[in-house]
């Protein structure tokens, strides 16, 4: 068999029931976290789900493993994701191991920050040069509020850090009106000064004990219409590496530019070009963040599954990817269930 057809039976193990190519695995590395933001990991949360023992995660020789076998499926791009990634004991060689697999061609972090400044030089020698990072306010107080820690400035020293070594950084902002919503054209302002895209998300009823509420939501239109006043907003060309971001150029009277994203998982959700799989800190494969099915991973390689097999149930999690969510219709409906899984174990 030739090099073209082993890429095309690749791409075709790739490809779901309604012609999306997943190039692009979301690994969460631990449910822990060192911040406990109000629309994630709620104070309550012992009264729903637990914090896995480190029995539970999925090891670093596991995960390896699976990833060895997604880059020969032919996936390409990989995110780090958690809870908190960096608190995880030994991620930085895991990292470094992962930069040695060979058809692995990105790896990408997300990170609420608190670690960054200590991490940041180890992050870039192991290859990693992107990085999208929380932050939901820029005031401390309310830092603290939203977070539950009192670490507004060592987030923003490990901001600053990796801006100089060179880093391309996403700052994501969950949207909350009445919350935090008096800071978004102050974002939009940092985004004309800074050399990072600003990201606005809407927010999300993810998890049992969500403190979603309708009227903490907020759409994209209408921060589009608040961002406006600091500048023209214009519609960059679609590009799949944006993720599910709609990015913008903002541009001030002054002349100065930004780059603006808005993701909208409830006013316009992005199913049609999803091309992401989820492997959650549980060991279980999940094809969309707001459908609770998922595939025990986990138990397969810990019963001793063959790589064919663990490439097998990948390829049929991948077949059994929803066309889309019904979030929209569901909040309609007060007593419909939403997504139950804890947003801290899925890997946001």
């Amino acid at each position: 068999m030739n090099k073209q057809m082993k890429a095309t039976q690749k791409n075709n193990e790739l490809v779901d029931m309604f012609s999306r190519t997943i190039s692009y695995l979301r690994l969460s590395l631990t449910d822990r976290c060192n911040l406990r933001c109000i629309y994630c990991m709620p104070e309550d949360r012992e009264e729903g789900l637990k914090i896995l023992q480190h029995s539970d995660l999925l090891t670093y020789e596991e995960l390896l493993r699976v990833i060895k076998v997604v880059v020969d499926m032919g996936m390409n791009k990989l995110r780090l994701t958690g809870g908190e990634p960096l608190v995880r004991r030994g991620v930085m060689d895991f990292i470094t191991a992962l930069s040695k697999i060979q058809g692995l061609e990105e790896i990408r972090l997300t990170t609420n920050g608190v670690l960054l400044k200590e991490k940041a030089v180890g992050l870039f020698e192991a290859g990693i040069r992107k990085l999208n990072i929380s932050l939901d306010t820029m005031r401390p107080e309310r830092f603290k509020e939203i977070t539950g820690a009192d670490l507004f400035e060592q987030v923003w020293d490990g901001i600053e850090t990796a801006v100089k070594l060179g880093f391309e950084i996403k700052l994501n902002v969950v949207a909350m009106k009445g919350i935090n919503d008096d800071e978004f054209t102050d974002f939009a302002r940092l985004a004309l000064k800074k050399p990072y895209q600003v990201r606005f998300i809407e927010f999300m009823p993810v998890g049992k004990n969500s403190t979603w509420d309708k009227r903490y939501y907020i759409s994209s239109t209408e921060l589009k219409e608040m961002i406006g006043t600091v500048g023209t907003l214009e519609a960059l060309p679609g590009c799949r590496m944006d993720g599910p971001a709609k990015v913008y150029s903002l541009t001030a009277a002054d002349g100065s530019t930004g780059r603006i994203g808005f993701i909208s998982p409830i006013s316009h959700h992005f199913c049609d070009t999803c091309n992401r799989l989820r492997l959650t800190s549980a060991g279980t494969l999940r094809a969309c963040l707001l459908h609770d099915h998922e595939a025990d991973l986990k138990a397969l390689l810990r019963s001793g599954g063959s790589d064919k097999e663990v490439r097998a149930l990948i390829k049929q999690t991948i077949l059994d990817k929803p066309k889309g969510h019904t979030l929209a219709e569901d909040l309609k409906t007060p007593d419909q269930a939403h997504c139950q899984g804890q947003m801290s174990r899925i890997g946001g």
